[in-house]
Protein backbone atom coordinates (compact mmCIF):
# COMPACT_ATOMS: atom_id res chain seq x y z
CA UNK A 1 0.00 0.00 0.00
CA UNK A 2 1.47 3.33 -0.95
CA UNK A 3 2.23 5.96 1.77
CA UNK A 4 1.95 9.69 2.29
CA UNK A 5 0.40 12.17 -0.03
CA UNK A 6 0.70 9.52 -2.90
CA UNK A 7 -1.72 7.14 -1.04
CA UNK A 8 -4.35 5.74 -2.95
CA UNK A 9 -3.02 7.24 -6.37
CA UNK A 10 -2.58 4.69 -9.39
CA UNK A 11 0.75 5.43 -10.98
CA UNK A 12 2.90 8.25 -11.25
CA UNK A 13 2.93 11.01 -8.67
CA UNK A 14 4.22 14.10 -10.11
CA UNK A 15 5.40 17.25 -7.44
CA UNK A 16 7.57 20.22 -8.10
CA UNK A 17 9.44 21.82 -5.15
CA UNK A 18 10.04 25.46 -5.48
CA UNK A 19 12.18 26.73 -2.36
CA UNK A 20 13.78 30.23 -1.80
CA UNK A 21 16.80 29.06 0.91
CA UNK A 22 18.45 25.55 2.01
CA UNK A 23 16.09 25.72 5.42
CA UNK A 24 12.72 25.47 2.08
CA UNK A 25 14.67 22.70 1.01
CA UNK A 26 15.16 20.63 3.67
CA UNK A 27 11.86 20.89 5.29
CA UNK A 28 10.07 19.61 2.45
CA UNK A 29 13.00 17.10 1.68
CA UNK A 30 13.63 15.49 4.99
CA UNK A 31 10.56 14.55 6.19
CA UNK A 32 9.44 12.74 2.56
CA UNK A 33 12.77 10.71 2.81
CA UNK A 34 12.12 9.44 6.12
CA UNK A 35 8.58 8.92 5.72
CA UNK A 36 10.18 6.45 2.68
CA UNK A 37 12.48 5.12 5.03
CA UNK A 38 10.07 4.56 7.59
CA UNK A 39 7.80 2.77 5.27
CA UNK A 40 10.37 0.43 3.82
CA UNK A 41 10.15 1.88 0.41
CA UNK A 42 12.94 2.25 -1.88
CA UNK A 43 14.45 5.83 -1.37
CA UNK A 44 16.20 7.81 -3.66
CA UNK A 45 18.27 10.92 -4.02
CA UNK A 46 18.83 12.59 -7.28
CA UNK A 47 20.47 15.78 -6.22
CA UNK A 48 23.26 17.39 -7.26
CA UNK A 49 26.73 18.04 -5.52
CA UNK A 50 25.99 20.45 -3.14
CA UNK A 51 22.37 19.91 -2.14
CA UNK A 52 23.38 16.20 -2.19
CA UNK A 53 25.29 17.06 0.52
CA UNK A 54 23.34 19.26 2.58
CA UNK A 55 20.82 15.92 2.66
CA UNK A 56 23.16 13.40 3.83
CA UNK A 57 24.52 15.39 6.66
CA UNK A 58 20.90 16.66 7.40
CA UNK A 59 19.74 12.54 7.63
CA UNK A 60 19.92 10.12 10.38
CA UNK A 61 23.15 8.41 10.26
CA UNK A 62 22.42 5.07 8.67
CA UNK A 63 19.74 6.01 6.48
CA UNK A 64 18.63 3.68 3.95
CA UNK A 65 18.41 6.30 1.58
CA UNK A 66 19.98 5.72 -1.88
CA UNK A 67 22.48 9.08 -3.39
CA UNK A 68 22.89 9.12 -7.28
CA UNK A 69 25.22 11.03 -9.20
CA UNK A 70 22.48 13.75 -9.97
CA UNK A 71 24.28 15.40 -12.95
CA UNK A 72 25.04 12.08 -14.78
CA UNK A 73 21.60 11.18 -14.70
CA UNK A 74 20.71 13.99 -16.21
CA UNK A 75 23.00 14.34 -19.07
CA UNK A 76 20.46 13.89 -22.12
CA UNK A 77 16.47 13.69 -21.91
CA UNK A 78 16.31 10.45 -23.35
CA UNK A 79 19.09 8.82 -21.09
CA UNK A 80 17.54 9.98 -18.04
CA UNK A 81 14.28 8.37 -19.02
CA UNK A 82 16.15 5.27 -20.07
CA UNK A 83 17.98 5.29 -16.64
CA UNK A 84 15.04 5.62 -14.75
CA UNK A 85 12.90 3.17 -16.40
CA UNK A 86 15.39 1.11 -15.39
CA UNK A 87 15.39 1.60 -11.90
CA UNK A 88 12.09 1.70 -11.35
CA UNK A 89 11.44 -1.29 -12.58
CA UNK A 90 13.71 -3.12 -10.70
CA UNK A 91 12.49 -2.02 -7.79
CA UNK A 92 8.86 -2.96 -8.56
CA UNK A 93 10.06 -6.30 -9.95
CA UNK A 94 11.47 -6.67 -6.33
CA UNK A 95 7.97 -5.80 -4.97
CA UNK A 96 8.18 -1.91 -4.19
CA UNK A 97 4.58 -0.67 -3.80
CA UNK A 98 6.04 2.67 -4.20
CA UNK A 99 9.42 4.45 -4.76
CA UNK A 100 10.08 8.13 -3.63
CA UNK A 101 12.33 10.35 -5.59
CA UNK A 102 13.57 13.82 -4.92
CA UNK A 103 16.05 15.41 -8.02
CA UNK A 104 16.85 18.35 -9.58
CA UNK A 105 18.40 19.16 -12.73
CA UNK A 106 21.65 21.17 -13.36
CA UNK A 107 21.03 25.02 -13.81
CA UNK A 108 22.91 25.32 -16.73
CA UNK A 109 20.15 23.11 -18.44
CA UNK A 110 18.04 25.98 -17.61
CA UNK A 111 19.61 28.14 -20.88
CA UNK A 112 20.09 27.20 -24.36
CA UNK A 113 19.26 23.40 -23.78
CA UNK A 114 15.61 24.08 -21.33
CA UNK A 115 13.43 23.54 -24.35
CA UNK A 116 14.35 19.81 -24.42
CA UNK A 117 14.10 19.65 -20.91
CA UNK A 118 10.70 21.18 -20.50
CA UNK A 119 9.39 18.46 -23.00
CA UNK A 120 11.20 15.48 -20.35
CA UNK A 121 9.17 17.02 -17.79
CA UNK A 122 5.94 16.86 -19.60
CA UNK A 123 6.79 13.42 -21.25
CA UNK A 124 7.39 11.84 -17.76
CA UNK A 125 3.98 12.40 -16.28
CA UNK A 126 3.44 9.91 -19.40
CA UNK A 127 6.50 8.02 -19.48
CA UNK A 128 6.84 6.86 -15.97
CA UNK A 129 3.13 6.10 -15.12
CA UNK A 130 3.37 2.85 -15.00
CA UNK A 131 5.09 2.54 -11.92
CA UNK A 132 3.94 3.46 -8.36
CA UNK A 133 6.04 6.09 -8.11
CA UNK A 134 6.21 9.76 -6.08
CA UNK A 135 8.56 12.26 -7.42
CA UNK A 136 9.69 15.54 -6.20
CA UNK A 137 11.49 17.97 -8.31
CA UNK A 138 13.11 20.60 -7.00
CA UNK A 139 13.60 24.02 -8.60
CA UNK A 140 15.46 26.52 -6.78
CA UNK A 141 14.02 29.92 -7.53
CA UNK A 142 16.60 31.94 -6.57
CA UNK A 143 18.32 30.72 -9.92
CA UNK A 144 15.37 29.63 -12.12
CA UNK A 145 14.83 32.04 -14.91
CA UNK A 146 11.04 32.57 -14.66
CA UNK A 147 10.17 31.33 -18.29
CA UNK A 148 11.84 28.18 -16.72
CA UNK A 149 9.16 28.30 -13.76
CA UNK A 150 6.40 28.53 -16.14
CA UNK A 151 7.22 25.73 -17.57
CA UNK A 152 7.80 23.63 -13.89
CA UNK A 153 4.00 24.60 -13.16
CA UNK A 154 2.94 24.13 -16.25
CA UNK A 155 4.63 19.89 -16.47
CA UNK A 156 4.16 19.12 -13.11
CA UNK A 157 0.40 18.09 -11.83
CA UNK A 158 1.14 19.18 -7.93
CA UNK A 159 3.37 21.19 -5.74
CA UNK A 160 5.05 20.19 -2.41
CA UNK A 161 5.53 23.64 -0.21
CA UNK A 162 7.76 23.66 3.13
CA UNK A 163 4.58 23.76 5.47
CA UNK A 164 3.61 20.15 4.33
CA UNK A 165 1.02 20.71 1.91
CA UNK A 166 1.12 19.05 -1.71
CA UNK A 167 -1.56 21.17 -3.80
CA UNK A 168 -2.45 20.96 -7.81
CA UNK A 169 -0.32 23.77 -9.42
CA UNK A 170 -3.47 25.18 -11.05
CA UNK A 171 -1.75 25.16 -14.78
CA UNK A 172 -0.99 22.01 -15.15
CA UNK A 173 -0.88 20.71 -19.32
CA UNK A 174 -1.35 17.66 -20.41
CA UNK A 175 1.59 15.95 -21.91
CA UNK A 176 0.10 15.24 -25.46
CA UNK A 177 -0.88 19.05 -25.40
CA UNK A 178 2.09 20.65 -24.17
CA UNK A 179 4.20 18.59 -26.59
CA UNK A 180 2.16 19.58 -29.33
CA UNK A 181 2.86 22.85 -28.96
CA UNK A 182 4.94 25.62 -31.06
CA UNK A 183 7.39 25.86 -28.55
CA UNK A 184 10.60 27.86 -30.46
CA UNK A 185 14.07 27.41 -28.98
CA UNK A 186 16.71 30.11 -29.53
CA UNK A 187 18.72 30.06 -31.94
CA UNK A 188 22.35 28.94 -31.89
CA UNK A 189 24.73 32.38 -31.99
CA UNK A 190 26.10 30.80 -35.01
CA UNK A 191 22.72 30.01 -37.35
CA UNK A 192 23.32 34.03 -37.37
CA UNK A 193 26.12 33.61 -39.82
CA UNK A 194 26.75 31.85 -42.67
CA UNK A 195 26.14 27.88 -43.12
CA UNK A 196 29.33 25.74 -44.04
CA UNK A 197 26.97 23.27 -45.97
CA UNK A 198 23.39 23.88 -47.47
CA UNK A 199 21.91 21.04 -49.27
CA UNK A 200 18.56 20.39 -51.00
CA UNK A 201 16.70 17.15 -50.83
CA UNK A 202 20.21 15.09 -50.27
CA UNK A 203 20.41 11.84 -50.15
CA UNK A 204 21.02 10.13 -45.94
CA UNK A 205 24.43 8.91 -48.34
CA UNK A 206 24.83 12.38 -49.25
CA UNK A 207 23.96 14.10 -46.13
CA UNK A 208 26.48 11.78 -44.04
CA UNK A 209 29.34 12.74 -46.25
CA UNK A 210 28.77 16.33 -46.23
CA UNK A 211 28.84 16.26 -41.62
CA UNK A 212 31.89 13.94 -41.95
CA UNK A 213 33.68 16.58 -44.58
CA UNK A 214 32.60 19.78 -42.20
CA UNK A 215 34.13 18.34 -39.06
CA UNK A 216 37.92 18.71 -40.44
CA UNK A 217 39.07 17.04 -37.03
CA UNK A 218 36.74 18.88 -34.67
CA UNK A 219 34.95 16.48 -32.94
CA UNK A 220 35.91 13.29 -31.40
CA UNK A 221 35.51 10.22 -33.42
CA UNK A 222 32.79 8.64 -31.06
CA UNK A 223 30.98 11.57 -31.72
CA UNK A 224 31.04 12.62 -34.82
CA UNK A 225 29.90 8.88 -35.60
CA UNK A 226 26.71 9.66 -33.72
CA UNK A 227 26.07 13.02 -35.17
CA UNK A 228 26.85 11.17 -38.92
CA UNK A 229 24.37 8.62 -38.03
CA UNK A 230 21.67 10.83 -36.62
CA UNK A 231 21.83 13.43 -39.77
CA UNK A 232 20.98 10.14 -41.19
CA UNK A 233 18.20 9.15 -39.80
CA UNK A 234 16.78 12.48 -39.80
CA UNK A 235 17.05 13.27 -43.07
CA UNK A 236 15.78 9.58 -44.11
CA UNK A 237 12.94 10.78 -41.99
CA UNK A 238 12.11 14.40 -43.80
CA UNK A 239 12.57 12.41 -47.05
CA UNK A 240 10.07 9.75 -46.57
CA UNK A 241 7.66 11.07 -43.66
CA UNK A 242 7.97 15.09 -44.49
CA UNK A 243 6.64 17.08 -47.68
CA UNK A 244 9.86 18.18 -49.96
CA UNK A 245 11.74 20.27 -50.48
CA UNK A 246 13.64 19.34 -47.19
CA UNK A 247 16.88 21.80 -47.03
CA UNK A 248 19.88 20.48 -44.65
CA UNK A 249 22.29 23.15 -43.74
CA UNK A 250 25.23 22.82 -41.02
CA UNK A 251 27.15 25.00 -39.09
CA UNK A 252 31.08 24.84 -37.56
CA UNK A 253 31.47 26.58 -34.48
CA UNK A 254 34.94 26.24 -32.89
CA UNK A 255 32.95 23.25 -29.86
CA UNK A 256 30.40 22.02 -31.94
CA UNK A 257 28.83 21.06 -35.39
CA UNK A 258 24.99 22.43 -35.51
CA UNK A 259 23.05 20.79 -38.57
CA UNK A 260 19.29 22.19 -39.10
CA UNK A 261 17.04 20.01 -41.31
CA UNK A 262 13.74 21.37 -42.45
CA UNK A 263 10.83 20.29 -44.41
CA UNK A 264 7.79 21.22 -45.37
CA UNK A 265 5.42 18.77 -43.49
CA UNK A 266 4.16 19.06 -39.79
CA UNK A 267 6.18 16.82 -38.34
CA UNK A 268 6.19 13.64 -35.87
CA UNK A 269 2.30 13.13 -35.58
CA UNK A 270 3.74 11.69 -31.91
CA UNK A 271 3.98 14.12 -29.22
CA UNK A 272 6.54 11.84 -27.50
CA UNK A 273 9.03 11.31 -30.46
CA UNK A 274 12.26 11.15 -29.95
CA UNK A 275 11.71 11.00 -25.78
CA UNK A 276 10.19 8.02 -26.05
CA UNK A 277 10.68 4.56 -28.81
CA UNK A 278 7.85 3.93 -31.01
CA UNK A 279 6.26 1.35 -30.34
CA UNK A 280 6.27 0.15 -33.88
CA UNK A 281 9.29 1.81 -35.31
CA UNK A 282 6.32 3.92 -37.28
CA UNK A 283 7.33 7.33 -38.69
CA UNK A 284 10.25 7.31 -37.84
CA UNK A 285 9.14 6.74 -34.09
CA UNK A 286 12.55 4.56 -33.37
CA UNK A 287 15.28 6.58 -35.14
CA UNK A 288 14.46 9.83 -33.60
CA UNK A 289 14.51 8.42 -30.52
CA UNK A 290 18.13 7.04 -31.69
CA UNK A 291 19.09 10.02 -32.52
CA UNK A 292 18.41 12.07 -29.31
CA UNK A 293 20.40 9.93 -27.65
CA UNK A 294 23.00 10.64 -30.09
CA UNK A 295 23.37 14.19 -29.78
CA UNK A 296 23.90 16.65 -27.16
CA UNK A 297 21.22 18.05 -28.03
CA UNK A 298 18.26 18.59 -30.17
CA UNK A 299 15.41 21.13 -30.82
CA UNK A 300 11.51 20.46 -32.99
CA UNK A 301 10.25 23.20 -33.86
CA UNK A 302 6.94 23.69 -35.99
CA UNK A 303 6.11 26.88 -37.71
CA UNK A 304 3.81 27.91 -40.84
CA UNK A 305 6.87 27.04 -42.81
CA UNK A 306 7.27 23.40 -41.95
CA UNK A 307 9.14 21.45 -39.40
CA UNK A 308 12.53 21.94 -38.26
CA UNK A 309 14.78 19.44 -36.28
CA UNK A 310 18.20 21.07 -35.13
CA UNK A 311 21.01 18.97 -33.89
CA UNK A 312 24.19 19.77 -32.17
CA UNK A 313 27.03 17.73 -31.07
CA UNK A 314 29.87 19.29 -28.75
CA UNK A 315 29.42 21.92 -26.27
CA UNK A 316 25.20 22.85 -26.62
CA UNK A 317 25.37 25.62 -23.63
CA UNK A 318 25.42 28.93 -25.43
CA UNK A 319 24.95 32.33 -23.79
CA UNK A 320 21.03 33.02 -24.03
Amino acid sequence: MRTGAAAGHTGYFHEALLYDSDDELLAVVLPFLRGGVEAGEPTVVGLGGRNADLVRRALPTGADVTFLPGGDVYARPTGAIRAYRELLGSHVAAGAPQIRIVGELPAVLFGATWDAWARYESAINHAYDDFPLWSMCAYDRRVAPPHVLADVARTHPRVATPDGRHEPTGVYTEPATYLSECRPAPLDPVQHTVPEVELSDPTPARARAAVRAADRGLLPPDDLDDLVMAVSEVVCNALRHGTTPVCLRLWRAPDRLVVAVHDRGPGPKDPYAGLLPAGDGSEGGLGLWITHQSCDHVTHHRDADGFTIRLTVGNPHFPV
